[in-house]
């Protein structure tokens, strides 16, 4: 959830899309918890699907089952993360491919189009996993080198979770298996 605000101050009931990315935290963990402030608010490696979604009070029965269907719709698929990247202040590596992880955005946001990525400040984002964020360049530069040499991380994506934020930290609400 790439927010370059500090996300100990998200509102209670803030809600976000997900797709974790569990094999890159023996590889990228050490660094975001230093330099992310998602990582020590409770975020896993992660490729951010939608945020913010909806708000925590919205999400009924039948919004969990709106996305449970439009999840299903798509077919797992593989990720390797090899290559890094840069937007201002902030590092991280690019998924390749990165179609899929457009698609369950697109998916998404087509259902729910009042509640577009990162709430319109960025057009269409790119696909990332932030490892590094609100920092001078030099640093991302040492964070890069950290990292460097134990790349690529691969992972198989068969689910997208939902995340809400309780006003102190993110946790896990449940999660919506990819089909196939």
């Amino acid at each position: 959830m790439t927010d370059t605000s500090d996300p100990r101050r998200s509102r209670a009931g803030l809600s976000g899309l997900v797709v974790p990315v569990p094999e890159a935290d023996p590889v990228v963990g050490a660094v975001r918890d230093r330099l992310d402030p998602h990582a020590r608010a409770g975020i896993p490696a992660h490729v951010t699907v939608l945020f913010p979604f909806l708000d925590a009070s919205l999400l009924d029965e039948g919004t969990l089952a709106r996305l449970a269907r439009t999840f299903a719709g798509h077919r797992s698929f593989a990720a390797r993360f090899e290559r890094f990247g840069r937007f201002p202040g902030l590092l991280h590596l690019a998924p390749s491919p990165d179609a899929p992880f457009r698609a369950l955005t697109a998916a998404v946001t087509a259902r729910w189009p009042e509640v577009p990525p990162y709430g319109g400040r960025f057009g269409d984002p790119d696909p990332h996993l932030t490892l590094a964020q609100g920092q001078d360049d030099d640093v991302l530069d040492a964070a890069e080198a950290e990292v460097r040499d134990a790349l690529p991380v691969v992972t198989r994506v068969t689910s997208v979770e939902l995340v809400v934020h309780d006003g102190t930290v993110w946790r896990h609400r449940t999660g919506f298996p990819l089909g196939g």
